[in-house]
Formats: structure tokens, sequence, C-alpha cells
């Protein structure tokens, strides 16, 4: 994908990358001739594909070490791998029957990274138990009905 300048029909050059917190991706690109600038939002869910597929935006600033893409994997381990339950990180969601079901609809390339996201929007609420009306009100909340 290249982002093109109207104005000056030139390939636009990347610029900046922003990752805000909420889930989102933003990154930058500007036109070499006259400067102007045009931004690139991804939603989470877009932000966490292009992630689990390992892309990097923004290139590199450092040649790539011996062994990284191991050593990325292993240092991008699981946060919560020895984590006690408690009120800030409570123990892992249960899913119903149903939720299961539901999740079996979603393309397998993708269905661990949906997993992960509905898991992540019931811990940051403190919701224990997965069904398919917080699976709605997840979508709803993330901006995630057109997917």
């Amino acid at each position: 994908m290249k982002f093109l300048c109207v104005d000056c029909d030139r390939q636009m050059a990347f610029d900046e990358r922003a990752v805000p917190g909420d889930g989102t991706l933003a990154a930058v690109f500007k036109c070499p001739a006259c400067g102007r600038k045009t931004a690139m939002l991804a939603n989470p869910m877009e932000t966490q594909l292009v992630s689990s597929l390992g892309v990097k935006v923004g290139g590199r600033t450092v040649p790539e070490a011996e062994f990284e893409g191991i050593r990325t994997g292993v240092a991008e381990g699981r946060d919560d791998a020895f984590a006690t339950p408690s009120a800030k990180n409570p123990g892992p969601v249960r899913w119903t029957v149903e939720a299961v079901e539901r999740l079996g609809h979603v393309p397998s390339f993708v269905r661990g990274m949906v997993k992960k996201i509905y898991n992540d929007y019931a811990k940051d609420r403190g919701i224990e138990e997965m069904t398919p009306a917080v699976m709605d009100r997840a979508r709803s909340d993330l901006g995630l009905e057109g997917m």
C-alpha cells in the first residue's frame, strides 16, 4: 500500500508512528515535495491483526539481531503467566457454551485474536463470565459492529 500526495502526485514517505494506548495505531506520512501530511488510523482489531502478523510499522533504526524472532516471541510472552488473581488482575474469564459456539463462527485465522480482545475487555471491566450479551456489548463499546 502506498499513499500519494494528490497535489504533487508523489509517493508520501513515512513520518511518524503513534500508539495512543487505547489499542489503536496511527501512522503519519509526509509528502517529500510539498510537506503535506496525512495519517492512517487503525482500530484495535486492525492493530492487533497487524501486530500478530509481526509487521513493524515505522521501519527499523537498527539491523536485525541474531534470533530476533525467537527472542521477541519469548519476550512478548503472556504478561499474566505467573500472576495470581487479584482485584487488579482477575483470574481467567470463563466462557459459556453459547459464547464458545459464537466464537466458532469467527474465521480460524483471527479467532485467537478476537478471543483475546473479548478477554481483555472482560478483565478490564471485572467481568468474570463471557456470554453472547457481553460479546455484543464489547463490540458496541469497542466500535467493532461492522466487523
